[in-house]
């Protein structure tokens, strides 16, 4: 299980435990699930209609390339072919990285997830 969920897991068992969860402001009514509330109000109904057409933004049209060329090379051998495919493979995750306006995440760098979380463990252990 990922080291984050299980530490949010547990401060939210604490959280229960002690009570911080009672009285609560909207407690028994069902949560608004109106994904859209961090898109401005005057651009709701074209991101809707966008979203139902299959629009999709240009960097989730990139992350679902690599994730498609990703499961090609591991399907090739060594071959002339698979070092074209992971050649354009590196070009477009240097475009995504290009694009992107955001920290990446590390889930999606498993190699550096593993080491960051031993990390965390082993700080985490010294409480």
């Amino acid at each position: 299980m990922n080291i984050f969920l299980t530490i949010a897991e547990r401060k939210i068992q604490e959280a229960i435990a002690n009570g911080d969860f009672e009285n609560l402001p909207g407690a028994g009514r069902p949560i608004d699930e109106d994904q859209d509330t961090w898109v401005p109000e005057d651009l709701r109904m074209a991101y809707r209609i966008l979203k139902n057409a299959g629009c999709i933004p240009p960097e989730l049209q990139l992350r679902k390339e690599i994730a498609a060329m990703k499961d090609l090379i591991r399907s090739l051998d060594d071959s002339p072919a698979r070092t074209d495919k992971l050649r354009e493979l590196n070009f477009r995750i240097m475009k995504l990285n290009m694009m992107r306006k955001r920290p990446l995440y590390l889930e999606e760098l498993p190699e550096y997830e593993a080491r960051f979380y031993e990390k965390v463990l082993a700080s985490s252990g010294d409480d």
